[in-house]
C-alpha cells in the first residue's frame, strides 16, 4: 500500500510493523510526559508581526474568505516576485510563481511532477523527512550524500555527491540554508550542483525556507541565481519561518511557466488552494516589511548565543555555532555510548531537556547516521524564556557531568 511505503520511507514504521508519529510529534509527547523543556520541533516561540495579523484580518473583513485562485492570488504572486528580486537578486515573473499550502506541499507536488517511476533522487543528509516520503509516492529511488561536521564547520561530502550523480539522477534536492546543520551552500557549491544536474539531465529542486534567517556574515544565494541554467532549477520556499507563521502554511514554488504548470497540475489535486485571506495579508506585508525580518534575525542570533554557549559548557560535548536557521547540533559521542534516541530519552527524564535525535533525519545505517549517532538537534527559535530555561538546564547538566564523567554512559 502506498501509505505504508511513504510512512516506511520516512522512518515511521517500527521493526514490529507498528506505525508511529513523526519524530517531531514523538518528542513533543516526550517533553509533555516528562516536564522537559521542548527544544525539539522548529516552531517559533515569538509572535508574528502585528501588522501582518491586522492586514489579514482586514482581508477577511473585505471578503477574501472563499477559494483563492488555483495558482494563488495575483497580488501575492507579484509580491513574492518583487521580494525575490529585492532580497536575493532572483529575477522572477509572477506567472512563474505557484502559491502552495506550505513548502512541504510545494516540495511534494514538485517531486510527484518531475520524478519518473524508478527515477533516482539525490539529496543531502540529514534531511527533512518529507523528502523520502514524497519520493516513495513518486516511485523513485532515494539516494543521500552526507553533510558532515569538520573542525571548521559543516561540509558536504563532495566526492560522495559526484559518485552519486555519476550513477544518474532525475532530481537533486538542495536544502539551503540546511536543516539541521545551518550550513549555507555557497554560490560555487550551487553552481557545482547545477552543473552535475545538467550532465545527468536532472532537475534541481531547492528548499529555501530558512532563506531570510542567515545569522552570520555569509549570504543566502539561491541556487537559481548561481546557476548557469536557472531554468533547470525549481525553487521552493515559504513565509512560515521568516515571519513566525508556520501554522498558516503559505508557501510557494518558482519555476519556468511550463514546469510550474506541471507542478500545479499535481498540486490542484492535493489541496487545490488554501489560505485565501492570509495570502492577501502576506502580500501586503511583503511589499512593506523589512524591519521585522531583520529584528527576527537579531533575536534568533541572541537566542542562539544563549543556548549554544550553555550547551558548550557540558564537558566533552561539541555544540555547533549555526550560520543560519533555528538549530544547534550537539554531539555527545565523547561522553556516551548511547545512541541519540536513548540519550535523548535519558536527558528528558533526568535532566529535563528534549531535542530531535539527528539520526531520525538520516537513512538507517548510512554514513551520516553513523556520524551523528549520538548527536541531538536543539532549537533556539523557542520563546526567550524557554531558551533561557533550556540553557539553565544545560549548565546544570554540565555541573553534573563534571562531577561524574560517567553520568551519560549507558
Amino acid at each position: 500500500m502506498l501509505w505504508h511505503e511513504m510512512a516506511d520511507a520516512a522512518g515511521l514504521v517500527g521493526a514490529d510493523g507498528e506505525l508511529s508519529e513523526t519524530i517531531y510529534g514523538q518528542m513533543t509527547q516526550l517533553a509533555a510526559a516528562t516536564g522537559a523543556v521542548n527544544l525539539g520541533q522548529g516552531a517559533p516561540g515569538t509572535d508574528a508581526p502585528a501588522s501582518l495579523i491586522e492586514a489579514t484580518a482586514e482581508a477577511m473583513r473585505e471578503g477574501f474568505n472563499q477559494y483563492a485562485p488555483g495558482q494563488g492570488h495575483p497580488i501575492l504572486r507579484e509580491a513574492i516576485a518583487r521580494r525575490r528580486a529585492k532580497d536575493f537578486g532572483h529575477p522572477v515573473a509572477a506567472e512563474e510563481v505557484l502559491v502552495t499550502c506550505g513548502a512541504t506541499e510545494g516540495l511534494t507536488a514538485a517531486i510527484l511532477a518531475l520524478v519518473p517511476r524508478g527515477g533516482r533522487v539525490v539529496t543531502f543528509e540529514p534531511y527533512y523527512d518529507a523528502y523520502p516520503a514524497a519520493v516513495a509516492a513518486a516511485g523513485g529511488e532515494f539516494v543521500t550524500v552526507p553533510v558532515l561536521q569538520t573542525e571548521s564547520g559543516f561540509r558536504p561530502d563532495w566526492e560522495a555527491f559526484e559518485a552519486a550523480m555519476a550513477d544518474g539522477a532525475a532530481l537533486v534536492i538542495v536544502n539551503t540554508p540546511h536543516n539541521p546543520t545551518g550550513f549555507v551552500f555557497s554560490a560555487e557549491d550551487s553552481a557545482r550542483i547545477v552543473r552535475a544536474a545538467e550532465t545527468a539531465d536532472a532537475w534541481v529542486l531547492t528548499d529555501e525556507v530558512y532563506e531570510q534567517l542567515v545569522l552570520d556574515e555569509s549570504a543566502h544565494i539561491p541556487p537559481a541565481v548561481a546557476a548557469a541554467d536557472p531554468a533547470r532549477v525549481v525553487t521552493v520556499s515559504s513565509a512560515g519561518k521568516s515571519w513566525n507563521i508556520t501554522g498558516w502554511k503559505i508557501g510557494w514554488v518558482i519555476a519556468a511557466p511550463e514546469v510550474r504548470e506541471a507542478i500545479q497540475a499535481v498540486k490542484q489535486f492535493l489541496t487545490f488552494t488554501g489560505g485565501g485571506p492570509m495570502q492577501i495579508g502576506l502580500a501586503r506585508l511583503l511589499d512593506s516589511d523589512d524591519d521585522f525580518v531583520a529584528g527576527n534575525r537579531r533575536s534568533l542570533r541572541e537566542r542562539a548565543e544563549v543556548l549554544v554557549a550553555a550547551c558548550a559548557t557540558v564537558p566533552g560535548a561539541r555544540a555547533s555555532d549555526p550560520a543560519a536557521g533555528y538549530f544547534t547540533v550537539v554531539d555527545f559521542s565523547a561522553l556516551t555510548d548511547l545512541d541519540a534516541f536513548a540519550l535523548n530519552d535519558l536527558l528528558a527524564r533526568r535532566h529535563g531537556l528534549v531535542g530531535i535525535p539527528v539520526p531520525a533525519l538520516c537513512r538507517p545505517d548510512s554514513t551520516a547516521s553513523e556520524a551523528y549517532r549520538s548527536a541531538i538537534r536543539y532549537s533556539f527559535c523557542k520563546a526567550p524564556a524557554d531558551v533561557a530555561e533550556g540553557a539553565r538546564r544545560f549548565r546544570s547538566l554540565a555541573e553534573a557531568v563534571a562531577a561524574d564523567p560517567q553520568l551519560l554512559v549507558g
